[in-house]
């Protein structure tokens, strides 16, 4: 193998391109991104770069003189456009084509939008460093704002724009924030952080459109037919695996690139980060948006291209900070499963506790409790038997 091009330059390829050469690839290695910068980290972006504590280049993932040592070829600002499979070939935006023996798909996610009223003013979306910087200028002169979209990101974002003096709306179809991700019982209590910080928190409706006049957004109009007034919108209603350039390519294209428990999509192909979707050991078949999974799978994928891969079998992990609460999270946390406080009080604002489903612990959780959310982890690790973890010792 003497030609390895990474197409995604974020978290999931720039790892993926040091685990190469860690291991001894001394070949071509090129790496193509769509946006102009360096690798950066994106967990900052909707947090201490929206709150302007972060300069851009505080999120820089690596120094430059440590990137120059890969040795690699970086076409940054370039987009994939197509894949041939047999021909063994990217081909790009601008017509260049690139042969490779192997490919790492990094693609990572894009934003999805609301079917009308992006083209408004005032009405952004969260996903680049680009998107972060617009973001924070318009936060900085908005008196009112509205968040569509009551997961994690528009959480984020709701807390620092109520921290930069916003009036701040956040909406959601669903019954809480962060449901979907963490269940009923933190979802309320993340409904109640918000509320106690300002924030009308306006679940179980959607939105029917955004209402503009003379190109800029003036407010919200909601599925119970309220206007809710903004002179800012985030939409931040998920993402969508960045995929389209695969179209016709012959990978399997569900949700993500379909891997392998190896992360293997095709021979000479893996895929890392977002946009993979991989079959799990233990877990099943698994998509992650998570930063540390991109980092574990870029540098697992990296070792599956070299013939040296093993299945990848992490504890997913991620956490988010909303005003002074730190949520630390392992294993699946989905609203599925069942959810025990094991340790604390959610009523004096410190708590951990485990998820379980199908009669194990599949997930761990602290809610300003990180020692005790890693202590909780061997459980989802040894997929503790869910009565035994509720028993309590001795009974």
């Amino acid at each position: 193998m003497s030609r390895i091009v990474v197409v995604g330059a974020s978290a999931a390829g720039l790892t993926a391109a040091e685990a190469l050469r860690r291991e001894g690839y001394g070949g071509r290695l090129t790496l193509v991104g769509d946006e102009p910068h360096l690798p950066y980290d994106r967990p900052p972006l909707s947090k201490q770069v929206l709150r302007g504590s972060w300069t851009p280049d505080r999120t820089a993932l690596r120094r430059a003189d440590h990137l120059d040592g890969l040795g690699a070829r970086w076409l940054l600002g370039r987009t994939a456009a197509g894949l041939d499979a047999a021909a063994r070939t990217v081909t790009l935006v601008d017509g260049e084509v690139l042969g490779y023996d192997g490919l790492v798909v990094a693609t990572g996610v894009t934003p999805r939008s609301l079917p009308r009223g992006h083209e408004l003013a005032g009405v952004h979306v969260l996903r680049t460093l680009d998107d972060a910087l617009a973001l924070r200028e318009g936060l900085l002169t908005a008196a009112s704002v509205v968040i569509v979209g009551a997961g994690f990101l528009g959480s984020e974002a709701a807390a620092v724009a109520t921290e930069l003096g916003a009036d701040v709306t956040l909406v959601d179809p669903l019954a809480a924030p962060m449901i979907r991700q963490l269940g009923p019982l933190v979802g309320d209590m993340a409904a109640r952080l918000h509320t106690g910080h300002g924030v009308r928190v306006r679940t179980r409706t959607g939105v029917r459109r955004l209402a503009g006049e003379d190109g800029r957004v003036v407010g919200v109009v909601l599925d119970d037919g309220s206007h809710v007034p903004a002179d800012l919108v985030l939409v931040a209603i998920g993402s969508t695996p960045s995929v389209g350039w695969l179209t016709g390519s012959g990978l399997a294209l569900g949700d993500g690139v379909e891997c392998d428990e190896l992360c293997r999509a095709a021979p000479g192909v893996v895929a890392a980060g977002d946009v993979a979707s991989w079959h799990h050991p233990g877990l099943g078949r698994l998509r992650v948006e998570h930063r540390m999974n991109a980092t574990e799978q870029g540098t697992a994928a990296a070792l599956t291209l070299l013939g040296g891969g093993r299945p990848f079998a992490p504890v997913p992990y991620f956490w988010t900070d909303q005003y002074d609460v730190k949520i630390q999270a392992y294993g699946l946390t989905g609203q599925e499963a069942t959810f025990r406080v094991v340790a604390g009080d959610p009523a004096e604002g410190r708590f951990a506790g485990l998820y379980g489903r199908a009669g194990r612990v599949v997930g761990a959780l602290g809610w300003n409790m990180p020692r005790e959310a890693r202590t909780l982890r061997r459980h989802v690790t040894e997929t503790t038997p869910w009565p035994q973890v509720m028993t309590p010792a001795g009974g």
